[in-house]
Protein backbone atom coordinates (compact mmCIF):
# COMPACT_ATOMS: atom_id res chain seq x y z
CA UNK A 1 0.00 0.00 0.00
CA UNK A 2 1.29 3.44 -0.96
CA UNK A 3 2.31 5.36 2.15
CA UNK A 4 0.61 8.47 0.79
CA UNK A 5 -2.71 6.68 1.13
CA UNK A 6 -1.99 5.47 4.65
CA UNK A 7 -2.84 7.36 7.79
CA UNK A 8 -0.18 9.35 9.60
CA UNK A 9 -0.51 7.11 12.64
CA UNK A 10 0.14 3.93 10.63
CA UNK A 11 3.43 5.33 9.25
CA UNK A 12 4.96 6.17 12.64
CA UNK A 13 6.31 2.59 13.20
CA UNK A 14 8.08 2.84 9.82
CA UNK A 15 9.71 6.08 10.97
CA UNK A 16 10.94 4.48 14.19
CA UNK A 17 12.50 1.63 12.20
CA UNK A 18 14.13 4.22 9.93
CA UNK A 19 15.64 5.97 12.97
CA UNK A 20 17.10 2.71 14.21
CA UNK A 21 18.31 1.20 10.93
CA UNK A 22 19.15 4.10 8.62
CA UNK A 23 19.95 6.82 11.16
CA UNK A 24 21.65 4.42 13.56
CA UNK A 25 20.06 5.93 16.68
CA UNK A 26 20.51 4.12 19.98
CA UNK A 27 17.59 2.12 21.34
CA UNK A 28 17.04 4.68 24.09
CA UNK A 29 16.79 7.51 21.55
CA UNK A 30 14.31 5.56 19.43
CA UNK A 31 12.30 4.83 22.56
CA UNK A 32 12.19 8.54 23.35
CA UNK A 33 10.93 9.37 19.85
CA UNK A 34 8.31 6.67 20.23
CA UNK A 35 7.18 8.19 23.53
CA UNK A 36 6.97 11.73 22.16
CA UNK A 37 5.13 10.67 19.00
CA UNK A 38 2.74 8.46 20.95
CA UNK A 39 1.09 11.58 22.42
CA UNK A 40 0.52 12.91 18.88
CA UNK A 41 -0.78 9.50 17.83
CA UNK A 42 -3.27 9.36 20.70
CA UNK A 43 -4.41 12.90 20.02
CA UNK A 44 -4.95 12.16 16.32
CA UNK A 45 -6.91 9.00 17.13
CA UNK A 46 -9.20 11.04 19.35
CA UNK A 47 -9.65 14.02 17.03
CA UNK A 48 -8.59 13.24 13.45
CA UNK A 49 -8.75 9.48 13.09
CA UNK A 50 -7.20 8.10 9.88
CA UNK A 51 -5.81 11.52 8.92
CA UNK A 52 -3.64 11.21 5.80
CA UNK A 53 -0.24 12.97 5.51
CA UNK A 54 -1.48 15.42 2.86
CA UNK A 55 -4.44 16.37 5.09
CA UNK A 56 -2.25 17.69 7.89
CA UNK A 57 -2.58 21.48 8.09
CA UNK A 58 -1.13 24.34 10.10
CA UNK A 59 -4.50 24.69 11.84
CA UNK A 60 -4.37 21.09 13.03
CA UNK A 61 -0.84 21.64 14.36
CA UNK A 62 -2.03 24.75 16.16
CA UNK A 63 -4.76 22.73 17.89
CA UNK A 64 -2.18 20.09 18.85
CA UNK A 65 0.03 22.80 20.34
CA UNK A 66 -2.94 24.02 22.39
CA UNK A 67 -3.47 20.46 23.56
CA UNK A 68 0.19 20.23 24.66
CA UNK A 69 -0.07 23.58 26.41
CA UNK A 70 -3.05 22.35 28.43
CA UNK A 71 -1.63 18.88 29.09
CA UNK A 72 -0.63 17.93 32.61
CA UNK A 73 2.83 16.59 33.37
CA UNK A 74 1.60 15.26 36.69
CA UNK A 75 -2.00 14.15 37.09
CA UNK A 76 -1.79 14.31 40.89
CA UNK A 77 -0.45 17.85 41.17
CA UNK A 78 -2.06 19.10 37.92
CA UNK A 79 1.21 20.76 36.93
CA UNK A 80 1.21 21.67 33.22
CA UNK A 81 3.88 20.53 30.76
CA UNK A 82 6.81 22.93 30.75
CA UNK A 83 7.37 24.70 27.46
CA UNK A 84 10.75 23.05 27.08
CA UNK A 85 8.99 19.65 27.40
CA UNK A 86 6.31 20.70 24.90
CA UNK A 87 9.14 21.41 22.47
CA UNK A 88 10.44 17.84 22.76
CA UNK A 89 7.07 16.62 21.42
CA UNK A 90 7.13 19.20 18.63
CA UNK A 91 10.73 18.42 17.64
CA UNK A 92 9.88 14.72 17.39
CA UNK A 93 6.94 15.62 15.14
CA UNK A 94 9.20 17.80 12.98
CA UNK A 95 11.51 14.84 12.51
CA UNK A 96 8.60 12.64 11.48
CA UNK A 97 7.44 15.15 8.87
CA UNK A 98 11.01 15.46 7.54
CA UNK A 99 11.02 11.69 7.09
CA UNK A 100 7.75 11.84 5.13
CA UNK A 101 9.15 14.49 2.80
CA UNK A 102 12.35 12.48 2.33
CA UNK A 103 10.14 9.59 1.22
CA UNK A 104 8.32 11.88 -1.25
CA UNK A 105 5.10 11.82 0.75
CA UNK A 106 3.12 15.05 0.52
CA UNK A 107 2.59 16.62 3.94
CA UNK A 108 2.97 19.83 5.93
CA UNK A 109 6.55 21.23 5.78
CA UNK A 110 8.37 20.70 9.11
CA UNK A 111 9.27 24.39 9.39
CA UNK A 112 5.56 25.16 9.77
CA UNK A 113 5.80 23.74 13.29
CA UNK A 114 6.94 26.59 15.50
CA UNK A 115 8.48 25.80 18.87
CA UNK A 116 7.19 27.31 22.08
CA UNK A 117 9.32 30.07 23.55
CA UNK A 118 10.93 28.93 26.79
CA UNK A 119 10.12 30.76 29.97
CA UNK A 120 13.22 32.50 31.31
CA UNK A 121 13.03 30.54 34.54
CA UNK A 122 13.12 27.28 32.57
CA UNK A 123 16.43 28.25 30.97
CA UNK A 124 18.22 28.81 34.26
CA UNK A 125 21.14 26.42 34.54
CA UNK A 126 21.78 24.85 37.93
CA UNK A 127 25.46 24.78 38.81
CA UNK A 128 27.60 24.82 41.93
CA UNK A 129 29.98 27.53 43.06
CA UNK A 130 33.51 26.31 43.69
CA UNK A 131 32.87 26.65 47.44
CA UNK A 132 29.77 24.44 47.15
CA UNK A 133 31.69 21.96 45.00
CA UNK A 134 34.40 21.77 47.66
CA UNK A 135 31.79 21.01 50.32
CA UNK A 136 30.36 18.25 48.13
CA UNK A 137 33.79 16.68 47.62
CA UNK A 138 34.65 16.86 51.31
CA UNK A 139 31.43 15.06 52.27
CA UNK A 140 32.88 11.73 51.08
CA UNK A 141 34.36 9.27 53.62
CA UNK A 142 37.81 8.35 52.33
CA UNK A 143 38.31 5.63 54.93
CA UNK A 144 36.08 3.26 52.95
CA UNK A 145 36.45 1.92 49.41
CA UNK A 146 32.94 3.18 48.61
CA UNK A 147 33.81 6.68 49.82
CA UNK A 148 37.03 6.70 47.80
CA UNK A 149 35.09 5.54 44.75
CA UNK A 150 32.48 8.25 45.25
CA UNK A 151 35.11 10.97 45.61
CA UNK A 152 36.70 9.73 42.38
CA UNK A 153 33.31 9.83 40.64
CA UNK A 154 32.72 13.44 41.74
CA UNK A 155 36.23 14.48 40.69
CA UNK A 156 35.79 12.77 37.32
CA UNK A 157 32.45 14.44 36.61
CA UNK A 158 33.85 17.88 37.38
CA UNK A 159 37.14 17.29 35.55
CA UNK A 160 35.60 15.98 32.33
CA UNK A 161 31.99 17.17 32.03
CA UNK A 162 30.98 13.62 31.13
CA UNK A 163 27.33 12.73 30.78
CA UNK A 164 26.14 10.12 33.25
CA UNK A 165 25.86 7.39 30.58
CA UNK A 166 29.39 8.18 29.42
CA UNK A 167 30.71 8.00 32.98
CA UNK A 168 29.28 4.57 33.76
CA UNK A 169 30.62 3.22 30.45
CA UNK A 170 34.26 3.89 31.39
CA UNK A 171 36.47 0.80 31.73
CA UNK A 172 39.67 0.14 33.68
CA UNK A 173 41.62 -0.72 30.55
CA UNK A 174 41.36 2.94 29.53
CA UNK A 175 43.43 3.91 32.57
CA UNK A 176 46.74 2.06 32.58
CA UNK A 177 48.16 2.78 36.05
CA UNK A 178 51.80 2.73 34.95
CA UNK A 179 51.03 5.17 32.18
CA UNK A 180 48.79 7.65 33.97
CA UNK A 181 51.18 7.97 36.93
CA UNK A 182 53.66 9.68 34.62
CA UNK A 183 51.27 11.90 32.66
CA UNK A 184 50.19 15.47 33.40
CA UNK A 185 46.79 14.64 31.93
CA UNK A 186 45.05 11.93 29.96
CA UNK A 187 42.90 12.13 26.88
CA UNK A 188 40.68 9.29 25.75
CA UNK A 189 38.14 8.92 22.96
CA UNK A 190 34.61 8.00 23.94
CA UNK A 191 31.44 7.39 21.96
CA UNK A 192 29.04 10.02 23.22
CA UNK A 193 25.44 11.00 22.60
CA UNK A 194 24.20 10.24 19.11
CA UNK A 195 27.05 7.71 18.67
CA UNK A 196 29.45 10.60 18.02
CA UNK A 197 33.10 10.11 19.06
CA UNK A 198 34.79 12.87 21.04
CA UNK A 199 37.96 13.41 23.04
CA UNK A 200 37.66 13.74 26.82
CA UNK A 201 40.44 15.18 28.96
CA UNK A 202 41.27 14.07 32.51
CA UNK A 203 43.22 16.52 34.67
CA UNK A 204 46.22 15.53 36.78
CA UNK A 205 44.11 16.04 39.89
CA UNK A 206 41.44 13.68 38.58
CA UNK A 207 44.01 11.06 37.57
CA UNK A 208 45.47 11.11 41.08
CA UNK A 209 42.07 10.14 42.49
CA UNK A 210 41.59 7.42 39.87
CA UNK A 211 45.00 6.01 40.81
CA UNK A 212 44.13 6.02 44.54
CA UNK A 213 40.87 4.24 43.85
CA UNK A 214 42.27 1.61 41.48
CA UNK A 215 45.16 0.82 43.82
CA UNK A 216 42.62 -0.01 46.54
CA UNK A 217 40.65 -2.33 44.28
CA UNK A 218 41.09 -6.03 44.95
CA UNK A 219 38.97 -7.24 42.06
CA UNK A 220 39.56 -7.81 38.34
CA UNK A 221 36.24 -6.36 37.15
CA UNK A 222 36.29 -4.50 33.85
CA UNK A 223 34.22 -1.36 34.71
CA UNK A 224 36.02 1.65 36.18
CA UNK A 225 33.24 2.28 38.70
CA UNK A 226 31.63 -0.72 40.35
CA UNK A 227 29.42 -1.68 43.25
CA UNK A 228 31.55 -2.97 46.13
CA UNK A 229 28.68 -4.94 47.64
CA UNK A 230 28.93 -7.58 44.99
CA UNK A 231 27.26 -10.87 44.33
CA UNK A 232 30.28 -13.08 43.69
CA UNK A 233 28.23 -15.32 41.41
CA UNK A 234 27.24 -12.42 39.20
CA UNK A 235 28.92 -11.63 35.91
CA UNK A 236 31.58 -8.92 36.13
CA UNK A 237 29.59 -6.59 33.91
CA UNK A 238 26.73 -6.72 36.43
CA UNK A 239 28.95 -5.02 39.02
CA UNK A 240 29.09 -1.84 36.93
CA UNK A 241 27.37 1.10 38.59
CA UNK A 242 24.18 2.16 36.86
CA UNK A 243 23.11 5.75 36.09
CA UNK A 244 20.51 5.41 38.84
CA UNK A 245 23.25 4.45 41.32
CA UNK A 246 25.27 7.53 40.38
CA UNK A 247 22.21 9.73 40.89
CA UNK A 248 21.68 8.25 44.36
CA UNK A 249 25.32 8.89 45.22
CA UNK A 250 25.03 12.56 44.24
CA UNK A 251 21.82 12.95 46.23
CA UNK A 252 23.44 11.41 49.30
CA UNK A 253 26.38 13.83 49.31
CA UNK A 254 24.25 16.84 48.42
CA UNK A 255 22.25 16.26 51.58
CA UNK A 256 25.39 15.52 53.63
CA UNK A 257 27.04 18.74 52.42
CA UNK A 258 23.92 20.78 53.15
CA UNK A 259 23.85 22.31 49.68
CA UNK A 260 20.93 24.59 48.70
CA UNK A 261 20.88 22.99 45.22
CA UNK A 262 20.16 19.28 44.72
CA UNK A 263 23.23 18.27 42.74
CA UNK A 264 22.89 15.74 39.94
CA UNK A 265 25.50 14.42 37.50
CA UNK A 266 24.26 17.04 35.05
CA UNK A 267 24.71 19.75 37.70
CA UNK A 268 28.41 18.88 37.76
CA UNK A 269 28.48 18.95 33.96
CA UNK A 270 27.00 22.47 34.14
CA UNK A 271 29.54 23.38 36.83
CA UNK A 272 32.35 22.13 34.57
CA UNK A 273 31.15 24.27 31.65
CA UNK A 274 30.54 27.31 33.85
CA UNK A 275 34.04 27.10 35.31
CA UNK A 276 35.60 26.91 31.83
CA UNK A 277 33.70 29.99 30.70
CA UNK A 278 34.64 31.87 33.87
CA UNK A 279 38.28 31.11 33.07
CA UNK A 280 37.86 32.81 29.70
CA UNK A 281 37.31 29.79 27.43
CA UNK A 282 35.15 30.70 24.42
CA UNK A 283 31.73 29.17 23.83
CA UNK A 284 32.78 27.24 20.70
CA UNK A 285 35.54 25.45 22.62
CA UNK A 286 33.16 24.62 25.46
CA UNK A 287 30.82 23.20 22.83
CA UNK A 288 33.59 20.82 21.74
CA UNK A 289 34.39 19.83 25.32
CA UNK A 290 30.74 19.05 26.06
CA UNK A 291 30.15 17.21 22.79
CA UNK A 292 27.23 19.42 21.77
CA UNK A 293 26.32 18.95 18.13
CA UNK A 294 24.75 22.41 17.92
CA UNK A 295 26.13 25.64 19.42
CA UNK A 296 22.54 26.57 20.33
CA UNK A 297 22.64 23.86 23.00
CA UNK A 298 25.76 25.40 24.53
CA UNK A 299 24.14 28.83 24.62
CA UNK A 300 22.25 27.87 27.78
CA UNK A 301 25.41 29.13 29.48
CA UNK A 302 24.74 32.75 28.53
CA UNK A 303 24.39 33.46 32.27
CA UNK A 304 28.19 33.26 32.33
CA UNK A 305 29.07 34.88 29.02
CA UNK A 306 26.64 37.75 29.55
CA UNK A 307 28.10 38.55 32.97
CA UNK A 308 31.66 38.43 31.61
CA UNK A 309 30.76 40.75 28.74
CA UNK A 310 29.16 43.14 31.22
CA UNK A 311 32.27 43.13 33.41
CA UNK A 312 34.56 43.68 30.40
CA UNK A 313 32.40 46.54 29.15
CA UNK A 314 32.41 48.16 32.57
CA UNK A 315 36.19 47.82 32.88
CA UNK A 316 37.25 48.92 29.40
CA UNK A 317 34.41 51.08 28.08
CA UNK A 318 32.91 52.93 31.01
CA UNK A 319 34.05 56.35 29.81
CA UNK A 320 35.96 56.95 33.05
CA UNK A 321 39.07 58.03 31.15
CA UNK A 322 37.26 60.80 29.28
CA UNK A 323 38.07 64.32 30.47
CA UNK A 324 34.55 65.65 30.00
Amino acid sequence: MNKSNRSLVSIIPDYLEYLEIEKGLAQLSVKNYDQFLNKFKSWLDANYKDLKPHQLTADIIWKYRLFLSHSEANLKTHIKLKKVTQNFYLIALRGFLSYLIEKDIETLPPDKIKLAKDDLKERVVKFLSLEQLERLLMATDLTTIEGLRDRTILETLFSTGLRIAELVSLNREQFNLKHIKNEDELEITIIGKGSRPRTVYFSRRCLDWIIKYLEKRQDVDMPLFISHQQNKKADQSEHRLTPRSIQRILKKYTIAAGLPVMATPHTLRHTYATDLLNQGVDLRTVQEFLGHKNIMTTQIYTHVTNKRLKDIHKKFHSGQNMKN
